[in-house]
């Protein structure tokens, strides 16, 4: 029995719990490590996202003869011209919109009161009741703004801190734009046999995963950023550059962002003007279907094969977990354990003698 994939796979399952739990217990021993690891986390992440995206021109300049180093500087020369024109470009363009958005904040707090009013007197015909609603939400407000108030030396702690990760984030990335392929030989390195091979191809597999999801995920909100700019352009929404750019960053979350950026256009709309209200459902409404329709599949395929209420499922359970931070890293996080136990699975009939055998000769199923 003890040789059954079923008894080892269950013991190993045992050992890891167990070693979590006495981790947790002696968590004080293991405190520094924990915060090197909190340290670089944010700064690693960030440079792995810039990473990702910016590694097909890396390797289009490399396909045209570039050395690995002036390959890796002229990515950082074309980043600092897309920075300067951006600032030059489109940072007035939001910096109006949101002087505007802030002068215009009283009429539209008094346009929203009147909202608020009007649906409070059709309370008997709604299917809910909105000044509970909007009490939970002052509720919120309040105890955020307290809690904010409460945490000044914290804020300022964090801040130094925030510091320190965007000094860090550059090293991160440069290093990893140099060095990528040095990573899985440095980590294999240890190990031989099989053993080695099975490592070898699952991070592979791994930097496979996230390229795909983070470079299809990038393109699909950029293409539909610029679909719902244009859109809103041509209805005259205001402040259509301020919701296309939230739009941008709220796709990154699969499902549930493209409701989230949908909230403020709707609302906005609502005050504008009723019937562009009915026109930002519309645009939104195109623009849902043109990308999950035609530019997903064709941007992203089926490389991660996740099933929507999959999906669904782990980034609302992340939110719950982690809030805003775990929704954007659910999917890869889920996509790359995926990878890990498909690999183990697909090794399970030597992953517990490979680590002292031979290589050269492929895994037995």
């Amino acid at each position: 029995m003890t040789r059954k994939v079923w008894f080892q796979t269950g013991i190993a399952i045992i050992i890891t719990l167990l070693i979590i739990m006495l981790a947790i217990r002696v968590q004080v021993v293991f405190q520094p490590f924990f915060t090197i690891i909190a340290t670089v986390f944010i700064p690693l992440l960030i440079g792995g996202l810039l990473y990702y995206i910016t590694e097909p021109i890396q390797r289009f300049l490399e396909k045209r003869k570039a050395g690995r180093l002036i390959s890796t500087l002229a990515i950082i020369i074309i980043i600092l011209l897309v920075i300067t024109l951006l600032s030059m470009i489109i940072v007035p363009m939001v910096t109006t919109q949101t002087q505007n958005l802030v002068s215009r904040a009283p009429v539209i707090q008094r346009e929203m009161e009147e909202l608020f009013n009007y649906l409070l007197s059709q309370r008997d015909r709604l299917p809910f009741d909105p000044q509970s609603y909007v009490q939970d939400a002052l509720d919120q407000g309040s105890q955020m703004v307290s809690n904010l108030l409460g945490n000044a030396v914290t804020i300022v702690s964090g801040t130094v801190s925030v510091l320190v990760t965007l000094i860090l984030i550059p090293f991160f990335y440069f290093f990893l734009l140099k060095d990528h392929e040095k990573f899985i030989p440095a980590m294999t390195s240890p190990f031989k046999g099989t053993f080695k091979q099975f490592l070898s191809e699952l991070m592979n597999d791994i930097d496979n995963t996230l390229r795909a999801f983070i470079q299809g995920q990038m393109l699909v909100s950029f293409i539909l950023c610029i679909i719902l700019y244009i859109g809103y352009a041509i209805i005259g929404l205001d402040y259509a550059l301020l919701l296309a750019i939230f739009a941008l960053f709220m796709n990154l979350i699969p499902f549930i962002g493209p409701w989230v950026a949908f909230i403020p256009a709707a609302l906005l709309a609502l005050i504008q003007d009723p019937i562009m209200f009915v026109w930002v459902s519309l645009i939104t409404l195109i623009a849902q279907q043109i990308e999950s329709n035609l530019i997903t599949p064709n941007v992203m395929g089926q490389t991660l094969k996740l099933h929507p209420l999959t999906v669904i499922t782990v980034v609302l359970a992340a939110g719950n977990i982690a809030g805003f931070i775990g929704m954007l890293i659910a999917i890869p996080t889920y996509a790359v354990i995926k990878t890990v136990i498909q690999n183990i699975w697909r090794y399970r009939g030597n992953i517990g003698k490979s680590m002292f055998a031979e290589a050269g000769s492929p895994p037995s199923e």
